[in-house]
């Protein structure tokens, strides 16, 4: 389940753990004021060698390689 992050007037930022298809809360669970969601970038973190600049830069550095042995 994704995590939400909501933003209540009295009592601040809190994270809630919702299903995709929950409607967005509407009032605090502390103090029942009023929240709305915030939206910001995904945490998302790639790890590894097979994305596409890692691939990119070592096909390029093999291609300077095989130029500079043939200019030798």
């Amino acid at each position: 389940m994704p995590t939400y992050l909501y933003e209540c007037k009295n009592c601040g930022r809190f994270e809630e753990f919702q299903n995709i298809k929950d409607e967005p809360l509407k009032e605090c669970p502390e103090c029942g004021g009023k929240v709305k969601r915030i939206i910001g970038a995904p945490g998302i973190i790639f790890k590894g060698s097979n994305f596409y600049v890692n691939q990119e830069s070592k096909k390029s550095e093999k291609k300077e390689k095989k130029n500079t042995d043939k200019a030798s």
